[in-house]
Parts: structure tokens; sequence; C-alpha cells
């Protein structure tokens, strides 16, 4: 199914056909028809398929097939966890508004001056593109008028519920008209998620995308065992030193520990920069833009970067911590082998992570491979029990240090109570 088979209004069609957009994604073939029929959609797409323009070409369409009076409030609200992913909404709108010359796109988020949004503000628009808490603030500051709007959008909703954002949502949706179409995107409509949309959501009607297995079979999943931080830092030395390493995020469990390793990696020559929560808005819009433009070849982030940055050059993804949630592995390594392209993902684990890694591979319905690095193989062999410490352990030989390392395949990743399959398969 291509874009032209769709009642999108032919300026849109041109800005598509511009960019090289020719045939619709599942989630975009099932949910814009839908949306352009003005029925509530609760959605569940994983990252990179598409979902963005899923809801932003429908609402722009929307926008400018009822023209309406002007007025300062926006006709379009969407609301996104984070700040990176409420910007990265608001390129692809002005992108795909190009030849709509009346249609005006304002974001607002933390890190960013009040002075600034409020004068935004008080301009006309036509969408509003928002992070829970600053819109909360401007509402409260009665700087929003949210009588015109006719579409909310809650876009990565799951993530919103996971950041503590519920009663923002609920205050939100409650100022709003209740003569509006909503539309729920989430990673999964499974639990909490799946009741808490009932809130917002006026019989929808549920679409979901299951591709996770398919889009993972152009990203090489690796994990590493690791006895501790140090031996992490050697292993990620010697990854970094190979040339097909390129371009790389590293994610790390805390923002203190992101600071420290991009301190370590530049004494090391390294070209790196941070990205994380404390950063102000204008440094993290100026860390994206250098890693964009390849002046930054490596970035160390919290999981504020896993979802809505949008960099295609990434070539490897490292968990140097694993999270703790299976939902966020499947959105850190989704920044790398996006439009098609290859990419690689490796994992750090210690044998406290076990039960993380049996979750993770439950949910994205597959075995991750265990390698070694030669000559930086863990002390601790897990022989017996994995989920015990304890097990029978194997001390490696020093190796000749002029001999070239390389990754030995052990298998795939040891499940609770199963042994772990250590007899070495490939060399390379």
């Amino acid at each position: 199914m291509t874009f032209n088979n769709l009642s999108l209004d032919p300026r849109i069609l041109r800005t598509l056909t511009e960019s090289g957009y020719l045939e619709l994604t599942k989630i975009q073939a099932q949910a814009i028809p839908r949306v352009l029929d003005g029925v509530d959609i609760r959605a569940s797409a994983p990252t990179g398929t598409g979902k963005t323009a899923a809801f932003l070409l429908p609402a722009l369409h929307h926008i400018v097939a009822n023209p309406q009076n002007p007025g300062r409030g926006p006709r379009v609200l969407i609301v996104a966890p984070t700040r990176e992913l409420a910007q990265q909404i608001s390129q692809q709108a002005d992108k795909y508004s190009k030849y709509l010359n009346r249609i005006k796109t304002v974001c607002i988020s933390g890190g960013v001056s009040y002075q600034i949004q409020n004068r935004q503000l008080s301009k006309p628009h036509d969408l509003l593109i928002a992070t829970p808490g600053r819109l909360i603030d401007l509402m409260n500051q009665g700087k929003i008028d949210f009588s015109r709007v006719e579409l909310l959008v809650l876009d990565e909703a799951d993530r919103m519920l996971d950041m503590g954002f519920l009663e923002p949502m609920k205050e939100i949706t409650a100022a709003l008209p209740k003569e509006r179409q909503t539309l729920l995107f989430s990673a999964t409509l499974k639990g909490a998620i799946f009741k808490i949309s009932e809130m917002f959501l006026k019989n929808p009607e549920d679409i979901t995308i299951q591709v996770a297995n398919e889009r993972h079979e152009n990203i090489d999943q690796k994990l590493f065992y690791a006895d501790n931080v140090g031996h992490k830092n050697r292993m990620l030395d010697y990854i970094l030193a190979k040339e097909e390493v390129k371009y790389t995020i590293i994610f790390t469990a805390t923002k203190r520990h992101a600071d420290q390793l991009v301190s370590e990696l530049r004494e090391k020559g390294q070209r790196v920069a941070a990205l994380h929560g404390d950063m102000s808005q204008h440094q993290r819009t100026r860390t994206t833009t250098r890693f964009r433009e390849g002046r930054i070849e490596i970035l160390v982030a919290t999981d504020v970067a896993a979802r809505g940055l949008d960099v295609n050059l990434i070539t490897h993804v490292v968990n140097f911590d694993l999270p703790r949630n299976p939902e966020d592995y499947v959105h850190r390594i989704g920044r790398t082998g996006r439009a098609g392209a290859k990419g690689t993902a490796l994992s750090f684990a210690a044998e406290r992570d076990l039960s993380v890694l049996q979750k993770i591979e439950h949910y994205t319905k597959q075995a991750i491979e265990v390698v070694e690095i030669e000559g930086l193989e863990p002390r601790r062999q897990r022989n017996s029990k994995p989920n015990r410490p304890g097990g029978r352990s194997r001390r490696h030989s020093p190796r000749n240090p002029n001999e070239k390392r390389g990754f030995k395949v052990r298998g795939k990743a040891p499940r609770r109570g199963a042994r772990a399959p250590f007899k070495a398969k490939v060399s390379t």
C-alpha cells in the first residue's frame, strides 16, 4: 500500500514523494485510514516502525481539510514523555507541513525559557507538542487556550506512566474539550496501560503491530559477561578500538556514571559527550546536533536517549548497564539498525543481571548470543546454575599480549535454573 492510496491532501503527498516515502509501514497502513475516519485509536507498535507519521499525517490533513476561524490555541495537542521525543515530533511536523504555509507548530518542554515559550503560545498555532511537566506549568499559568483542541495524541503512553506522569495526564485530558478524538500509542497495551487508556478514550479501536522479531533481524545482538566495572571498561576499550565501530551510543544506569565514563573516554582520545536529564535543553540540543553532524562519535546516555533520538548513522549500541525494563532494552537497541541498515547491540551483564536477561528474552522472544573477548574472559564460568553465585570457576592463563584478540561464541544467554552453554562453538 502506498501513500497515494490515502485520501491525504496533495501538498502532504508532494512532501512525502520528495522525501522518498513510497510504501506505508504496517502501523501507518492500519492507523491512518481509521484516524482519518475520526475514531479513537489505541495502538501498540515497536520503535522505528513509523508511528510518528501514523498520527502526524492525518492530523495535518484534518487541519487543512477542516479550516476554522483563526485562533490562538492549538487544534491538535501531542503529548510526549521526553524533550528529545517532543523535539523529534516537532521536526517531523515541520517537515510534513512544508507546503502547508499556514500551519504553525509550537513545541514546549522543560529546559527552555518560559518567556520564549509564552511568546510562542501567544501567537496563532495549530499543533502544540509538549512534555507533561512543562504543559501543566503553563496550563496553571493560564498561558494555553485548549478551547480549539479537536485531536489529542498521547505518544509513548507507557513511558509516561513509567515516569510518573499519570496524574498530569489526567489533569491535561480533563482540561480539554470532551468532544475530541484521542489517539494513544504505546509499546504495549497490556496491564496498567490498558486500564488507564479507558480513562482517556471513547470506544477505541485497538491496533497491534507485532514485528519485534522482524525488526531485530538486522540488529546483531551479543552479550558479554563481566566480573565488575573494571572488566566492563576493558571490554569497552577493546570494542571501541575496532574499525567497524563508528558512531556509538553507550547506555548507563545513572547520570553520574555517564559523566564519569565520558571523562575517562575523553582522556583516552575519544570524541565523546554525555546526554542525560541533568543537562539543560540547550546543552542536550547542542549535543544531539553535534552527534548527528558526526562531530561526536560516542554518546554516553541514560534512558533519556532511548526514545526519541533518531540518528541513522549509529552503528553500535552498548548497554554498559542493562535496563531494568525489557521495553527499554528494545528502545535502546532500536537506536541502531534504522532505515534498513545493519546495526549491532552489545550488552554487558553481571551475574546479578540474569533475571533481567530472562525478562528481556521473554519479551523479545529471542535468545541473546553469549560471546567472550579472547584475553578478557570472565573469571567465573557459570557451569552450574547461573542464577546462583558460587558456580565452578576457571582462571585463564595469561595470553601473549601480541596475540590478536577476537570474539568467541559461547551460545545463548542462560535461563534461570538452566545450565549455561559455555562450550565454545566458533572462534573469530
